[in-house]
């Protein structure tokens, strides 16, 4: 049983509030998963408009009891819902008010119990659910939650955490639900949505408000192969797609509706049927090809609001043009090698198409590379061997593939990173290995073992088991203390002309260890954003970039 402190009405405010800034953050680069050349590609701005009428209405709450402002919190995305992935995630919010019910406060147990009424909400809120989208990833969450705390700890943030991390699985694994993902080479953009603000809800229940200021929000990639980055172009046959009509229906003073009618109702009008709300006021999203049939039928139970009628056939000509002005850049594979589900997960998210297990003491063969580099459907790829001893097998690939594969000799992890992070989609395949060589040696890599027996090198005298320290892969310290070694070898970096310190830790490292290492950098050098990431990697305690 946690004794961590069960979170207030407040708290709760102020969790959506940091979580509709980090949606922010992102929101283009979700608009930008869209497959459906249709207005409801607007998703992350749809989601964020969702959000900043939730935590309009939280504000106006009549005291600051948690479900109060969980209930005000529903109703302003009730009210403010854009789209379809808006009215999903209304319900979404809905569902968790009604599982906060009469709660003044809350603790994990409570929110697990929150996040299966909201998951539960969501599904019956659409009259034809599709599972590897938004509604697949708040479930795997709320499943997730549940079974943490059954395991008999309602800590909040562990129970949240343990929900956040089953979305990021959950959406990295949307493509092998929903083909057109596959086909696409995206995940579903709602699911990357409500991810990003769980996230962003747990990073400021860490005590991350600040370090979010300057950090953005990962983009998640599929964990399977997949087809192509860009939607396919080919269409043998124009199929419709008609009108988005969406409107919030006020029902007639002294009159109450039944969801369930209405949308027995609407259900042969159209596609993508949602209807969601409560007896007086309801949301209703619809693709339609006959709108006015919608319109006339809801006139006649009520008055609309915020009427919204969209034509998605000019939406997608529009889509298609734009396709042709970006020019349909062929798509670069990446192969990157790597070891830690910490590491594969981060790798994952910065882009990297497949990831071959190996590193230090476990060098992968090339037949292990190649066999990476065939699995993945590009015809250009780029490998990152992110270790010395590895760059010279890489290299042997080009000469048993048929595809095209450059090698960026990235050396450590950090490295490798930061590579990634230069990748442009848009460029092609030798400018991005420019960019990506550019990048690498801007980094400064750390990484902190043990000694596995006695030595004397570059000058050290180095016991069995002690502590070492290498910059750049060469030797700088040593020492009994695992926290002393990082600090000496840290001190031979100069911190006034960086910027970002990112700790990523070992396989063997207890996260409590991790996070104090954190907090003493960002007490040590305030102007510097610290990160401090699970790396799961084997024999190293710590890899830190230092940017």
């Amino acid at each position: 049983m946690s004794q961590e402190k069960a979170a207030t009405g407040q708290d709760l405010k102020e969790m959506f509030m940091a979580a509709t800034s980090w949606l922010e953050k992102s929101a283009p680069d979700i608009d930008a998963l869209n497959v459906f050349p249709v207005p409801d590609g607007d998703t992350g701005t749809n989601m964020l408009l969702t959000m900043r009428s939730s935590v309009e209405e939280a504000d106006h709450a009549p005291d600051r009891l948690a479900f109060s402002i969980a209930k005000a919190l529903a109703h302003g995305a009730l009210m403010g819902a854009r789209g379809n992935s808006g009215v999903i995630l209304s319900q979404i919010w809905s569902g968790l008010a009604e599982g906060l019910t009469d709660k003044e406060t809350f603790n994990g147990r409570e929110l697990a119990d929150a996040l299966m009424q909201a998951s539960d909400k969501a599904y019956k809120g659409l009259s034809n659910p599709v599972e590897g989208t938004i509604l697949t990833v708040i479930r795997d969450a709320a499943t997730a939650a549940q079974t943490y705390v059954a395991g008999g700890d309602d800590s909040l943030i562990m129970t949240l955490e343990t929900a956040v991390n089953a979305a990021r699985e959950s959406v990295a694994n949307t493509p092998a639900l929903l083909p057109v993902l596959k086909e696409a080479g995206v995940v579903d953009a709602g699911g990357q949505g409500l991810y990003t603000i769980l996230e962003g809800a747990l990073r400021y229940l860490r005590g991350e408000a600040e370090q979010m200021q300057f950090r953005k929000p990962q983009m998640i990639v599929s964990n399977i192969p997949l087809a192509t980055r860009l939607p396919q172009m080919a269409a043998a046959e124009e199929v419709p797609y008609g009108y988005c009509t969406e409107f919030l229906l006020k029902v007639k003073e002294g009159e109450k509706l039944s969801l369930d009618k209405i949308r027995k109702r609407l259900n042969k009008k159209g596609e993508s049927l949602i209807v969601v709300g409560d007896e007086s006021t309801i949301r209703i999203h619809i693709h339609a090809m006959e709108p006015g049939d919608v319109v006339n039928y809801a006139t006649s139970l009520g008055t609309l609001h915020q009427v919204s009628l969209r034509n998605m056939d000019e939406q997608h000509q529009d889509f298609m043009e734009m396709q042709k002005d970006r020019g349909m850049v062929a798509d670069i594979g990446i192969v990157a090698i790597a070891s830690g589900e910490g590491l594969a997960e981060v790798l994952h998210s910065l882009g990297v198409s497949s990831i071959v297990p190996g590193g230090q003491t476990m060098n992968p063969s090339t037949k292990d590379i190649l066999k990476a580099v065939d699995a993945v459907a590009s015809d250009k790829i780029i490998i990152l061997p992110n270790n010395s001893n590895i760059i010279l097998t890489a290299d042997q690939v080009q000469s048993v593939t048929d595809k095209t594969v450059r090698v960026v000799p990235t050396e450590t992890i950090p490295q490798g990173i930061a590579a990634l992070l230069a990748f442009d989609y848009e460029a092609d395949l030798e400018t991005n290995v420019q960019l990506m060589k550019k990048a690498m040696v801007a980094v400064k890599s750390i990484e902190i073992t043990r000694a596995v027996r006695s030595a004397q090198l570059d000058g050290l005298s180095i016991k069995k088991k002690q502590a070492i320290g290498f910059l750049d892969r060469a030797l700088v310290a040593v020492g009994d203390s695992t926290v002393d070694v990082l600090n000496k070898t840290l001190a031979r970096v100069n911190m006034d002309e960086s910027e970002v310190i990112t700790i990523y830790y070992g396989s063997e490292t207890e996260p409590a260890n991790a996070e104090q290492v954190g907090a003493d950098l960002l007490e040590r050098f305030p102007q510097l954003q610290v990160e401090v990431v699970r790396g799961d990697q084997p024999h190293y305690e710590y890899i830190i970039s230092v940017e």
